[in-house]
């Protein structure tokens, strides 16, 4: 890869549910399209040989297998509900190949929150098994990340918070209802927008797709991918329906950036 390069993976595009939904007959959950099939929120960024993962997510075993992933060297934490969490003890295995702790980055409640909820990870106890080898550390502005520049962007989920997160010309909001006008300032020129629209029905704590199309067209950013997809949404027949530089995510997709502007391909 071009040292001045990025790659990020889309590792997962579905809801908290995943799609197809156990149980669900309709007919994206009995697709045979492989866009439909959906894991749960996830993204990896690539760059210089290490390997940033936003979100833990149910299925980060899946992912990881499915994706080839050798390494994973630091945690960007959107926030703590269930389907973005709850994968974290499958950072084991990236213990055993770096052979060192893994920092993980959130705010302050959401570090506060992991800290409470995996106390096992964090106990000063001894313990006869294997757990995760993790560093919190909270954001508490914005970073640089093996030479990335991390500028945490804070959200509204419902009644909620989440964090979104901008690196160089790409920005990954998912979970979110609102934007606030001073996070807004702050995505303005991107090439690369990846944003929750969840469905077209509206919802109380995500975007639907109208709600992300207007927000993209304030924005304006080169390209938009819509994640956090739930089986309302049919790939190839909702593509259609999308305006020019709009798409839907898919599990799998990779984007490629450049970070020196005009010299970026996309994929």
């Amino acid at each position: 890869m071009n040292r001045a390069a990025m790659t990020v993976t889309i590792l997962g595009s579905g809801t908290s549910t995943g799609v197809p939904v156990v149980g669900c007959p309709c007919a994206v959950c009995t697709s045979h399209d492989p866009r439909n099939s959906r894991t749960r929120c996830s993204a990896l960024i690539s760059h210089r040989g290490r390997n940033i993962l936003i979100d833990t997510t149910t299925d980060l075993r899946q992912q990881s297998l499915r994706e080839n992933i050798k390494r994973v060297d630091a945690v960007l934490y959107t926030h703590t509900h269930a389907d973005h969490v709850h994968g974290i003890d499958d950072l084991r295995p990236f213990n055993f190949a770096a052979g060192q702790a893994i920092p993980i980055y959130g705010s302050g409640e959401t570090i506060a929150s992991i800290r409470r909820n995996f106390s096992y990870i964090f106990s000063d106890e001894p313990d006869e098994g294997y757990r995760p080898q993790l560093e919190p550390r909270e954001i508490m502005g914005p970073f640089e990340l093996f030479g990335l520049p991390v500028e945490p962007l804070p959200l509204h989920h419902g009644g909620g918070n989440s964090l979104g997160f901008r690196i160089g010309p790409f920005a990954y909001l998912t979970d979110c209802s609102a934007i606030p006008e001073a996070s807004q300032e702050h995505l303005r020129d991107l090439d690369v927008l990846v944003i929750d629209g969840l469905r077209f029905r509206p919802h109380s704590t995500h975007f639907n797709i109208p709600q992300a199309l207007e927000m993209a067209e304030r924005l304006r950013p080169r390209r938009t991918l819509l994640t956090h997809l739930s089986h309302e949404v049919e790939h190839a027949d909702c593509n259609k329906a999308l305006p020019d530089g709009v798409e839907l995510a898919f599990d799998g997709q990779q984007i490629e950036l450049c970070l020196i502007r005009g010299e970026q391909t996309h994929s």
